[in-house]
């Protein structure tokens, strides 16, 4: 209900100055909670909705191709269980 002290989403996520290092994915809840004002729980469980739409639509290819270039966390709000990356050869 706009106007009662709701935003829409995505207002709120592009109304500030978007965060300059590369957040884990529990430090991406954590910004979407207090850039909502709500608690890391809710954030966490309304990112995970957005996400699941994005991964229905953008199938599992392209999911798992943006779960590579993400830092670590992001696959449990994918829906996904996070797998430990092998390590990169040197």
């Amino acid at each position: 209900m706009a106007g009662q002290g709701t935003h829409e989403p995505g207002s709120v996520l592009t109304a500030r100055i978007p965060a300059t290092e590369r957040l884990t994915g529990w430090g991406f809840v954590k910004d979407v909670a207090a850039r909502a004002g709500t608690t890391p729980a809710i954030a966490r469980r309304d990112a995970a909705a957005v996400l699941a739409v994005v991964t229905r639509l953008a199938g599992p290819a392209l999911r798992g191709r943006i779960l590579q270039r993400l830092p670590g966390g992001y696959a449990l709000l994918f829906g996904r269980a996070q797998l430990q990356q092998p390590p990169h050869a040197a």
